[in-house]
C-alpha cells in the first residue's frame, strides 16, 4: 500500500468513526433529554398530585406549537408574561412576593424565592399549581385547561396525548408504520392537491395508496381514535389524534376492524380496518373508484389546522415498515 493511499484509508476512517461517535452522542443526547423530562414531569406530580402523564401531554402540545424540528428544548411550556408576572409587574420582577402582590401565576420550583419564566421547574411547578386551583380529578384538569387555552381542539389534544403517555408508560414514542400491510400489493404516488370534481372544485388532501379489497389498514403512529363513521366524501373513514398535533385521516375503507372505537389508544401496526371503495354517496355507497386508502394528515398550530402532502412520510415509513421484515 503506498503512504497516500495508506493516509487515505486512515483519514477516510477516522472520518467513518467521526460519523458513528456523531450519531452515537446524537442517539445518546436524545435518550438522555427524554428521561430528564420524564423525570421532572414526575418530581411535579410528587410535589402537586397532578398526574405527569398531563403534564407531559402540555409540555409536547406547546412543544409543537412553540418551535421547530431542530430546536428541542428540555421544556417547551411558554406562559406568557402576563400572566406569569401579573399585569402590572412591568419590570417583569422574579421574587415570589411580588408576583403574587401583582397576582401573577409565577412559583417558585427550585426553591430560591424567585420565579423564573425560563427555568423548567419553576414553569412545571408552576402549571400544575394553576390546574390544582381546579382540583385534581381528570374532569377538573380539563375544566383548568379549557379556562387557560380557550379552545377545544386544544384540550382534546391534550387529553389524548396524556391517554397514550399513561398506556405506554413512556414519552419516547418515534415507531412509525406504513398505513397498509407490505405483505400485500400495492402502488400509490404524490397526488396531494391535485384537483377534484366531486362536491365542487377542491383539491385532493391527501396520498391514495392502491390495493386490493380488504388489504389491511393499520395506524401509522401512536395517538387515539377521534373519529369513526361514514363521510360523504371518504365513506367509511376513521381519524387518529397522535402526539404531535397531526390528525391522521383514513377514508375509503371497506370496513373496520374488530373493536376499533373512538377514544381507544393505537400504537404503530395496529390493524384498523380494510382497503375498500366506499364514499361519493350516501352511507353504503361503493364502487364508484377502483379500492385504495386515501390518507391525509392534517397539522394544528393551536389556532388553525391544514392538510399537508403526507407522501415524503410514507415514503420514510415504507422504508422502516421493510427494514423490520
Amino acid at each position: 500500500m503506498t503512504g497516500q493511499l495508506r493516509l487515505f484509508t486512515i483519514v477516510f476512517s477516522l472520518f467513518l468513526v467521526g460519523i458513528v461517535s456523531h450519531t452515537a452522542l446524537a442517539s445518546d443526547k436524545n435518550e438522555s433529554i427524554y428521561e430528564e423530562r420524564i423525570a421532572l414531569y414526575k418530581k411535579t406530580e410528587a410535589i402537586t398530585q397532578i398526574p405527569w402523564y398531563y403534564i407531559a401531554a402540555i409540555d409536547q402540545y406547546e412543544r409543537q406549537i412553540h418551535y421547530k424540528d431542530s430546536e428541542d428544548p428540555l421544556v417547551s411550556i411558554k406562559i406568557p408574561a402576563e400572566k406569569w408576572y401579573g399585569i402590572g409587574n412591568i419590570n417583569h420582577i422574579q421574587d415570589v412576593n411580588i408576583i403574587n402582590l401583582f397576582n401573577g401565576l409565577g412559583k417558585d420550583g427550585n426553591g430560591n424565592n424567585k420565579a423564573d419564566a425560563t427555568h423548567p421547574e419553576d414553569v412545571l411547578y408552576t402549571l400544575a399549581t394553576y390546574l390544582l386551583q381546579y382540583g385534581p380529578t381528570e374532569e377538573d384538569i380539563l375544566i383548568a385547561l379549557w379556562d387557560y387555552y380557550q379552545r377545544d381542539l386544544t384540550v382534546q389534544t391534550i387529553k389524548n396525548t396524556a391517554k397514550v403517555f399513561k398506556t405506554f408508560d413512556d414519552i419516547n414514542l418515534t415507531d412509525r408504520d406504513f398505513p397498509v400491510s407490505i405483505q400485500h400489493n400495492y402502488t400509490y404516488r404524490s397526488t396531494w392537491g391535485a384537483g377534484r370534481g366531486f362536491g365542487g372544485a377542491r383539491i385532493h388532501e391527501g396520498t391514495d395508496i392502491f390495493a386490493s379489497y380488504g388489504t389491511p389498514v393499520k395506524s401509522t403512529t401512536y395517538g387515539v381514535v377521534e373519529l369513526k363513521g361514514w363521510n360523504l366524501y371518504g365513506g367509511w373513514r376513521i381519524g387518529i389524534r397522535d402526539i404531535y398535533n397531526i390528525y391522521h385521516y383514513y377514508a375509503h375503507l371497506n370496513g373496520y376492524a374488530d373493536g376499533i372505537k373512538v377514544g381507544q389508544v393505537v400504537k404503530p401496526g395496529d390493524v384498523i380496518g380494510s382497503v375498500g371503495s366506499t364514499g361519493y354517496g350516501p352511507p353504503g355507497t361503493a364502487g364508484k373508484f377502483p379500492p385504495h386508502l386515501h390518507y391525509g394528515m392534517y397539522k394544528d398550530n393551536g389556532h388553525s389546522e391544514w392538510s399537508f402532502d403526507p407522501y415524503p412520510f410514507l415514503r420514510k415509513w415504507e422504508r422502516m415498515a421493510k427494514d423490520k421484515r
